[in-house]
């Protein structure tokens, strides 16, 4: 066999299982790729969510797993790594398919009442920022989501971002979700019986 040909087999051999590692790892948030080149950005929402709660209220169910006691079922969603008075490091782990979770690690800063801030610092896109918006009218709440994403290399990170955009939006709904179950149920059993 001649000298290119093995050389040729040993790049096919180490380029695959290195191209499926480097995958997985952009994939699941362990490796950040921040070039810093060819950045492209796409919007993250706008979502909103009527709730049928007060402000202050809707404030404590999105900042009780950054601030307070999680629940369970949060703690295995969310854990903060450093917190301090109105800024937290948090990891958020997502399941994206089968066993795959991807894990983003954000900063969370609380502008109580009408708005929490997230900043990502290590994720699967190198640029997110997002905010929640609180918006209170006649004892009910509009919570507002909004941000941006960014990607680099050009059109690959413009299909990157749009990619992991509409995973992370989908995300962001069933938060947004939650937030009006939880904040809807304590309003109610918040109120005086008559």
């Amino acid at each position: 066999m001649s000298t290119w040909i093995k050389r040729l087999a040993v790049a096919a051999v180490t380029a695959v299982p290195a191209g499926a590692a480097g995958y997985l790892g952009l994939v699941t948030g362990a490796v950040s790729l921040d070039l810093g080149i060819g950045r492209r950005s796409r919007p993250l929402g706008p979502q909103q969510v009527d709730i049928a709660a007060p402000r202050e209220v809707v404030f404590d169910v999105i900042a009780q797993p950054y601030l307070g006691r999680a629940t369970r079922a949060l703690a295995e969603k969310v854990r903060v790594l450093d917190r301090g008075a109105d800024l937290v490091l948090a990891a958020h782990r997502t399941p994206i398919r089968g066993r795959l979770v991807t894990t983003t690690v954000e900063t969370v800063t609380f502008d109580r009442p009408d708005r929490v801030g997230f900043r990502l610092v290590r994720g699967p896109v190198p640029h997110v920022t997002e905010e929640f918006l609180l918006d209170e009218h006649d004892g009910r709440t509009r919570l507002s989501y909004r941000g941006e994403m960014a990607a680099d290399l050009w059109r690959l990170g413009q299909w990157w971002a749009r990619v992991v955009g509409d995973r992370w939006e989908a995300t962001v709904a069933g938060s947004l979700d939650a937030i009006k179950a939880e904040a809807e149920r304590r309003a109610r059993t918040s109120k005086p019986s008559r």
